[in-house]
């Protein structure tokens, strides 16, 4: 097999995703290398599970940097550093800026909990019950400047039960994300997921 890419994968809280990624990783087939874990919060939970997992972690306290520029700047350097060859975005709560999403054009990958375009931003699932939609899901997707843009790689479609609230559709559409994000990748990197603003859905319940 052909040498893995080196990903690194920022967070800022418990890094779920994470964990299910860095899971996957550990194949000795999957085509990825989890080389770095980065959060901007210096207490994010994920931090400790990734290095129990024997995964190098950085923190970049967004607070400390000064403005968006610096923290991209410093980002940019660390992952330069490490020799990162793909960028994966997991709970990473920060809104990245033009010029950092655009020297790593085609390297950043996202996930988000809808089926986009449809319901951007944090709020998706108070979005989703407020639109009283039956269908919901995830979507993996190539990151662009413009928040949750960018080609689809991936969705997975999650069905809205009666009487859902934001936590219980939560939790769902979460477990749906584990298994999402993992293929995803695994398709785009070895070439059978195509970026395109047309969609590959793969269902799960």
């Amino acid at each position: 097999m052909s040498e893995k890419t080196r990903v690194a994968i920022l967070i800022s809280g418990r890094g779920s995703n994470m964990a299910a990624l860095i899971a996957a990783a550990k194949e000795k087939d999957y085509p990825a290398e989890i080389a770095l874990v980065v959060s901007n919060r210096p207490e994010a939970e994920g931090l400790k599970t990734a290095q129990a997992r024997g995964i190098q972690t950085a923190v970049l306290d967004h607070k400390q940097a000064g403005s968006r520029e610096a923290f991209d700047g410093a980002l940019h350097q660390l992952l330069v550093q490490q020799n990162i060859q793909l960028i994966c975005l997991a709970g990473f709560m920060r809104l990245l800026t033009p010029g950092f999403v655009m020297s790593w054009e085609g390297r950043i990958i996202n996930i988000h909990p809808s089926l986009l375009p449809a319901f951007k931003g944090i709020d998706a699932h108070a979005q989703t019950l407020a639109a009283g939609v039956k269908i919901t899901g995830c979507t993996v997707h190539i990151v662009e400047p413009e928040m949750d843009s960018g080609p689809i790689l991936a969705q997975a479609a999650v069905p809205v039960l009666p009487g859902d609230t934001e936590e219980t559709l939560a939790a769902r559409v979460l477990q749906a994300e584990h298994r999402l994000y993992p293929m995803a990748l695994w398709l785009y990197l070895t070439g059978q997921a195509f970026p395109s603003d047309e969609t590959d859905m793969l269902i799960s319940a």
